[in-house]
């Protein structure tokens, strides 16, 4: 079987795309796959990491509004459907699983010229425009949210890395607390922006390292690779460990009881899968599409929702630092967290990889 992946990008492209390969090579060692990409994305450095082949094309980012950049578009779009369908052609391609952003949109218009079976997973709750086109020319859409508004659209949840799919937060605890020089018995804050960090997030939590001192909770800090902020040290009591960048999240959430963080689709998706509770504070940019992914979460009882201009040291003082005083309460979060959790879409989308391409060989 010869699949080629289309999401690069961002992580949140990039990470389901990747956890799916893993998970085809996983049930079948001989599978062939090959991941699109251009060379201003992230999949440049994630996808050899993981050991799979990256075939770039130009890239093609579409203006979100009216702007004289439009009329380059066109000509731009068909050289890069031009390469893609050249990938398609070269790996002689099976289905092309597309998972959103500007890679997709010349995927899914190369593999509609060439006939080739076409798989959409859209994570968000608001598709994108490249998602939104790619459904046009197929039946197989997997989505994340169950009323995502895409035709055929069949709820499968979010392809998540083996190691955080599989992870048991319980058993693992000790270990990774040990692991960041953390105390195995007191209870543990993890706080964390994404790749580059969230200034308003550690504003607000460095300005409350005091506090979460005389609480008696300790924290566990990402702080990101261009962070100002730092805590002043303090001799003794729980400690306030900070991290320029972590690449083992796995642990992270192990050692943690709670969390503050973003609420990407990626970030939602994990944490209710490892059953980790946590105050969401929505990127204030955009679409909106973070608040809708924290919503279901925190209706269920599987977290807090704090908007980023009402993030402040006050609030984590009066509304958050009670919770975290409170274990059969972050025990209750805990439980709600893992019931919206899916760990298994890996295996799902992978069976509709299967089920497609055995009925077009079939055919």
């Amino acid at each position: 079987m010869r699949v080629v992946l289309a999401g690069g990008g961002t992580a949140g492209h990039i990470e389901p795309a990747l956890a799916l390969a893993d998970a085809l090579r996983r049930e079948d060692p001989s599978v062939q796959i090959t991941c699109l990409g251009t060379e201003r994305g992230l999949e440049t450095r994630l996808v050899p990491q993981r050991g799979y082949e990256l075939a770039l094309i130009p890239p093609v980012p579409l203006p979100r509004t009216l702007t004289p950049r439009l009329l380059t578009v066109p000509g731009r779009l068909r050289g890069a459907i031009n390469a893609a369908a050249a990938v398609l052609d070269r790996v002689q391609a099976d289905v092309l699983v597309g998972f959103g952003g500007y890679v997709a949109t010349p995927g899914y218009l190369a593999a509609r010229k060439r006939r080739i079976p076409i798989i959409v997973h859209e994570a968000n709750p608001r598709p994108g425009l490249a998602n939104r086109l790619g459904a046009r020319f197929t039946e197989h859409v997997a989505v994340s949210h169950e009323n995502t508004p895409l035709p055929h659209a069949k709820f499968v949840g979010i392809p998540l890395r083996r190691e955080i799919a599989t992870l048991d937060r319980l058993a693992m605890g000790d270990k990774a607390r040990s692991y960041f020089g953390l105390m195995p018995d007191l209870p543990t804050l993890l706080i964390f922006g994404g790749s580059q960090g969230a200034r308003s997030l550690n504003r607000a939590a460095v300005a409350c390292a005091p506090d979460f001192r005389a609480a008696g909770i300790q924290v566990l800090h990402i702080v990101g690779p261009k962070n100002t902020e730092e805590p002043e040290p303090a001799r003794g009591g729980p400690q306030y460990v900070t991290l320029p960048y972590c690449d083992r999240m796995d642990l992270a959430y192990a050692a943690a009881d709670m969390a503050i963080c973003r609420a990407g689709a990626m970030t939602c998706a994990e944490l209710t899968a490892v059953g980790l509770p946590a105050a969401y504070v929505p990127l204030p940019h955009g679409n909106g599409e973070q608040r809708l992914n924290a919503e279901p979460i925190v209706a269920a009882g599987g977290g807090l929702l704090v908007d980023d201009a009402e993030l402040s040291p006050e609030w984590i003082r009066t509304t958050l630092l009670p919770v975290l005083a409170d274990p059969a309460r972050v025990a209750q979060m805990s439980e709600a967290a893992a019931r919206m959790g899916h760990r298994d879409a890996d295996v799902v989308l992978a069976g509709l990889v299967r089920e497609v391409v055995q009925g077009a060989q079939a055919r």
